[in-house]
């Protein structure tokens, strides 16, 4: 299996491993509460995080692929991430679910779309700093896990 493949795969499996899981939950697993420091984010929250940091970051790594240079070096995650909270407060459970769904599809496509030497890529990523796409991809499923083991807990 080439190298895109196996990402892609990584992506897709990942991807229905947290479909399932937010699909799975009551209201008021919905409203538990994970992060309490700053804002306090629910699950609800995290999902929404999920697609929103999804859905910008492949528009970012395309960037990259095209030549750019990646996240500008003034960047603020904390800021991107309190816009997106703010716009997509209004969405249900339900809604967001529809929407990792449909995000996680195109990161999927997109992977499969690179060439190998694609990969290879590099620029700046909000997070990890200058790196390669290949990278960057892999973070995409690192970053659920991440924050699936501060819900776990929750969600028993």
């Amino acid at each position: 299996m080439s190298e895109l493949n196996d990402l892609a795969e990584k992506l897709k499996s990942e991807g229905e491993k947290f479909y399932s899981l937010f699909a799975g939950l009551t209201d008021d697993q919905w409203l538990a509460e994970v992060y309490t420091e700053g804002e306090t984010w629910t699950i609800r929250n995290v999902l929404s995080h999920f697609v929103t940091s999804e859905r910008g970051l492949v528009k970012l790594f395309e960037q990259i692929r095209l030549g750019g240079a990646g996240a500008a070096d003034d960047f603020s995650i904390d800021r991107y991430n309190a816009t997106m909270q703010a716009r997509s407060k209004d969405l249900t459970p339900g809604e967001l679910l529809e929407q990792y769904k449909e995000v996680r599809a195109n990161s999927i496509a997109w992977t499969l779309s690179l060439s190998e030497l694609d990969l290879e890529k590099q620029g700046r990523h909000p997070f990890l700093g200058m790196t390669s796409i290949r990278e960057m991809i892999k973070m995409l499923y690192l970053h659920n896990q991440i924050h699936y083991r501060d819900m776990k807990k929750l969600i028993r």
